[in-house]
């Protein structure tokens, strides 16, 4: 299990988000007596790892199982299964019951669902005669602190559920898990929200308040000052274009999955082969901490005068007598070296990537797409891609990127593309090319684009972005400033009320609430940079924003928060909330079905 993140500098308390869920899951474990057989969905084995050691689990008397087709080969009388609310695990659960009873085998079933039971899920155990020898719970783990200021509702299809499939099962969880967070730091008095899915998340958290209200007369000032929910489906440019931070690279190319790269062991520099080796990848981890967000162009100069300054003290202490509290200071340094030669080996090994001619050109080719002016250029790269048979995730990213910035192909390109990526890649792709088309994301273009419009009214194009020294969020694309995040500097700057004009131009509703209970505390539409000092809850913290987007959010997008976060003009702390960490690959990835 990967490496449970610290939490200590957290804004918001979110160490007490991650106990209360670990109390939760003892007391399962403890209030079903003996030794028992916890068998765990693999998909939330990522999320537990993030919350509960594993050691933890079997000291409260667990042996621990993926849950799979193969039947739970154990001797225990006990088995619990935690589970996500899905039909197919049902069957899963349903064998097994049924191997066990075929050859006599007598024991006590436990479900618990995660995060609640669904009606669908528990007709599936009647039907399959079940029902009755089990017994049902829940365990709410609604959200995932993945590090000090990244909570995840661990939603990874809630994106193409909302768009494709008409299923918004997942805005309800969305709404209960801040709900959740406000029955743990008070009703948030200033809600924002720009997209369909985001609206509506705002009008359940509503409604939950009228139902079950959040007591906020003992608090003078709410621990949240303002919600801002935003859609994915709003900015679809940014996930698509290829992120330029070190973090935001590690994913692009390693796939950071639960806080964690999976590498083999030549690349940290280790000398067997074999298995795999998990890389944890937190801000427990104070060298990432401070690298994560930069600009991949600097991390290798900043290890490198790191590596210097290590090998200057070295020389030193070998030429000359030092004090005992210089000793002590060089060993405090010597620490660090873990640190410095796993990020070494890992800057070395994304440079492979990054140095070569045909990532280079995707990013040329990016840049030209937004500022689209080019329209035949761009259209002769991606078919030249299609006939190549590039991987078919990173042309549909460039496809996608053409789609929205020209707000569509006109039907003959859009047809010829179309037909070409079928031959090329297959006609069992249709499914996915239909797919992207009923998202929005791949269409024949009916009206003219307003991308300029937007691109010039927000300043999405920052020439000359200096990534070295930035002062602009620019810096995280090398020149693009993703949309998302000016949207939110703008609501956190002056409001949404002086871009209304713009806000329109984008996809889905919007809506600005101000919700009862705190009168005295002050909106953001005031407030100006540095003059919003006055904005400090009680202990002298800045004031709080929880930046929730609905279909996932980029390590880019997060990094370019953290710059604004970080800036003295800036009058808020920002948490980041989302239904999961996406990239371009995984977010195209969702909408990919196969058929046969």
């Amino acid at each position: 299990m990967s490496q449970i993140p610290n939490l200590d500098n957290s804004p918001l308390n979110l160490k007490s988000i991650r106990e209360q869920s670990q109390r939760e899951l003892v007391n399962i474990l403890n209030n079903i007596r003996g030794k028992k057989c916890l068998v765990i969905d693999p998909k939330l084995s990522g999320s537990l790892s993030l919350i509960i050691k594993s050691t933890i689990l079997k000291e409260n008397g667990a042996d621990l199982r993926h849950l799979s087709a193969e039947p739970v080969d154990i001797d225990c009388t006990k088995v619990v299964y935690l589970v996500r609310s899905e039909f197919s695990l049902m069957r899963f659960i349903c064998s097994h019951i049924h191997n066990d009873t075929s050859k006599g085998l007598q024991r006590e079933y436990y479900v618990y669902f995660v995060p609640r039971r669904e009606v669908v899920c528990e007709k599936v155990l009647e039907e399959e005669k079940v029902h009755d020898l089990v017994t049902i719970g829940e365990y709410p783990l609604y959200m995932v602190p993945l590090d000090e200021d990244v909570l995840s509702f661990e939603l990874d299809l809630a994106n193409k559920e909302c768009l494709v499939d008409g299923n918004t099962s997942s805005l309800w969880h969305i709404a209960k898990a801040i709900h959740k967070l406000e029955s743990s730091f008070g009703a948030i008095p200033y809600v924002r929200a720009k997209g369909k899915a985001s609206v509506r998340v705002a009008d359940i958290l509503n409604r939950m308040q009228a139902e079950e209200p959040v007591n906020t007369s003992d608090m003078v000032m709410p621990g949240i000052n303002t919600l801002i929910l935003i859609d994915r489906e709003v900015d679809m440019v940014t996930p698509m274009c290829s992120q330029l931070t070190y973090e935001g690279l590690l994913d692009e190319f390693l796939h950071i999955n639960n806080g964690a790269v999976e590498l083999d062991p030549s690349i940290m520099g280790a000398q067997q082969e074999g298995k795999k080796i998990k890389v944890p990848l937190n801000s427990s981890d104070k060298l990432f901490k401070e690298i994560r967000d930069l600009n991949f162009e600097v991390v290798a100069q900043v290890l490198r005068q790191k590596a210097t300054s290590m090998k200057q003290d070295y020389t030193e202490m070998t030429t000359t007598n030092q004090t005992v509290s210089e000793l002590k200071d060089f060993v405090k340094k010597l620490n660090s070296l873990p640190e410095m030669t796993r990020h070494i080996n890992l800057a070395q090994h994304l440079s492979t990537f990054t140095s070569k001619q045909s990532f280079l050109s995707r990013l040329d080719m990016e840049q030209t797409l937004i500022e689209a002016q080019s329209y035949d250029i761009c259209f002769d790269y991606i078919e030249e891609l299609i006939h190549k048979q590039e991987p078919l995730v990173s042309v549909l990213r460039l496809l996608i990127l053409f789609s929205i910035t020209n707000s569509g192909l006109p039907k003959r390109n859009f047809d010829h593309l179309r037909r070409e990526l079928l031959h090329s890649y297959g006609f069992e792709h249709i499914a996915m090319l239909n797919n992207l088309e009923k998202a929005g994301l791949l269409k024949k273009q009916e009206n003219k684009s307003n991308w300029l419009t937007i691109k010039r009214t927000l300043q999405l194009v920052v020439e000359d972005t200096d990534t070295a020294n930035p002062n602009d969020i620019a810096y995280v694309f090398s020149g693009y400033a993703p949309l998302s995040i000016r949207l939110v500097q703008q609501a956190v700057r002056s409001g949404w009320r002086p871009m209304e004009e713009i806000l329109k131009l984008l996809p889905g509703p919007h809506s600005e609430t101000k919700r009862g209970g705190f009168s005295g505390s002050p909106s953001f539409d005031t407030l100006h940079g540095a003059s919003a000092a006055v904005d400090r809850v009680a202990d002298g913290r800045r004031s709080l924003v929880l930046v929730v987007f609905i279909g996932g959010v980029t390590f880019a997008e997060i990094s370019a928060l953290r710059f604004l976060s970080a800036q003295e003009t800036m009058a808020y702390d920002l948490i980041i909330g989302t239904t999961k960490i996406v990239s371009g690959n995984t977010l195209t990835e969702t909408f990919m079905e196969k058929l046969g």
